[in-house]
């Protein structure tokens, strides 16, 4: 059985009608993989539901003046990459339209599509959230970095 985890998350996949998924480029001054790529997510507060943490991370990270559509949830995953020690809630939807406006966790965002997905240098676990929710085949994504039982 396992233990409980040392924190969990709830992380917000966009993808927009061209199937490319919208990363965000956390600033240099971030704890956890400053200057790397990721997408829009945060820790689930004692008490939080995790839906209402994607909500709250999607407006504290790219603004209230969005429009998405749930497609899909997977969750609660363990991690394969720091011993299952954490576990995430991946929240998967479809971007209707809006601006992003960018807190000061970021630097950058882009519209990253399956084939220019290798050209950026995402966060750990990135690969394994996009193979949970199958959105892109697995040769886009790095072996390397899914879980080996699986990939």
């Amino acid at each position: 059985m396992l233990s409980p985890p040392v924190a969990s998350f709830a992380i917000n996949i966009l993808e927009n009608e061209r199937g490319e998924l919208l990363f965000l480029k956390r600033s240099p001054a971030a704890q956890i993989a400053p200057g790397r790529w990721g997408f829009p997510a945060g820790h689930i507060e004692k008490g939080e539901k995790p839906e209402d943490c994607a909500v709250r991370e999607l407006t504290e990270e790219i603004g209230a003046e969005i429009s998405v559509e749930p497609v899909q949830v997977v969750g609660p995953v363990r991690d394969s990459l720091y011993g299952g020690k954490y576990e995430a809630w991946l929240f998967h939807a479809r971007w209707i339209g809006g601006s992003v406006r960018l807190n000061h966790e970021h630097t950058d965002y882009a519209w990253v599509s399956r084939e220019k997905f290798r050209d950026y240098d995402p966060m750990d676990g990135t690969d394994e959230d996009i193979w949970y929710l199958r959105i892109w085949p697995v040769k886009y994504l790095r072996a390397d970095k899914l879980p080996k039982k699986k990939a």
